[in-house]
């Protein structure tokens, strides 16, 4: 049997962390270890709703020393003697109970290294979030190896750390996590196992509820560090093409997708993609300049 260890990140975290770690406890078919890592002291409610789970460990480090691809490497240093290591984001609620039996499964496959699950949208979901779930996440499940990049471009690295496991083997063969980038973590180690010969996999049938309603500003800050990220590993734009492509694909779908739902929201359909755009552009020629 497996060695299976689920890490959660959490920060301040809402109610969706108690929603998340309830249906860790509901969890069918896989016998896992919870381990929490917080960057802010988490309230007694929290810590008391651990105590439901059958099996965990709760660390706490400073905010400051959080990195979105240090942190994680830090949970795999810290278990070496772990088979599959599974990340959760602190709002990312299992849809139900086989989510991580599910995304076990993917590897039965010993090619694969690293695999994701299919994200729906919380109940609160505006319809930009919306879009973007429906958008990225299909239901049909995949696996993708490194000659497939001549057919699916930039989309064959993507991942999502929100809800996504990792082969402990593969991840010590390219070296682990970046310790260096501010996100995009997933996308960096996609990368590198699909040009070790490993396989990337999406799981339809692992299911979690994650979405976020960012605001403008937050849009452009978001896409900003995007474009920095890709500013710094420039080998994986070059490898896998250009991310310009798949935006624009995504763009012709969301206005049908909008339109259908009110025409008024198009202005602002507009506004907020022309703001990822820019964000976009401006961390690029900015992680150019410093890197």
């Amino acid at each position: 049997m497996m060695k299976v260890d689920v890490f959660i990140l959490v920060y301040h975290p809402v109610d969706k962390f108690l929603s998340l770690l309830h249906m860790l406890e509901r969890q069918k078919g896989a016998t896992f270890t919870v381990h929490i890592v917080d960057s802010a002291a988490m309230g007694t409610e929290y810590r008391e709703a651990l105590n439901e789970l059958d099996s965990t460990t709760y660390k706490k480090i400073s905010a400051s020393s959080f990195n979105h691809g240090g942190t994680r490497q830090q949970c795999l240093e810290e278990n070496p003697d772990s088979d599959i290591s599974i990340f959760f984001t602190q709002d990312a609620v299992p849809a139900d109970d086989h989510t991580i039996a599910n995304i076990i499964e993917t590897f039965a496959d010993p090619s694969v290294g690293c695999a994701y699950g299919r994200q729906l949208p919380h109940s609160d979901a505006n319809p930009f979030a919306r879009f973007a779930r429906f958008f990225n996440y299909k239901d049909t499940s995949y696996t993708y190896c490194f000659a497939d990049r001549a057919e699916h471009g930039i989309k064959t690295v993507f991942c999502s750390d929100s809800f996504a496991a990792y082969r402990y083997r593969a991840m010590k063969e390219i070296g682990g996590f970046p310790k260096n980038v501010i996100l995009s973590e997933d996308m960096y180690v996609a990368a590198k196992m699909l040009i070790a010969g490993w396989k990337i996999s999406y799981s339809a049938e692992a299911k979690v509820l994650h979405s976020h309603n960012y605001s403008i500003i937050e849009e452009f800050k978001r896409y900003y560090s995007i474009g920095i990220f890709h500013g710094q590993e420039p080998w994986i734009r070059r490898t896998f093409g250009n991310a310009e492509g798949e935006g624009k694909r995504y763009i012709m779908k969301e206005f049908a997708y909008i339109y259908k739902i009110s025409w008024r929201l198009v202005p602002e359909m507009i506004i907020r993609d022309a703001i990822k755009y820019i964000g976009y552009k401006i961390g690029n020629i900015h992680s150019v300049f410093t890197h």
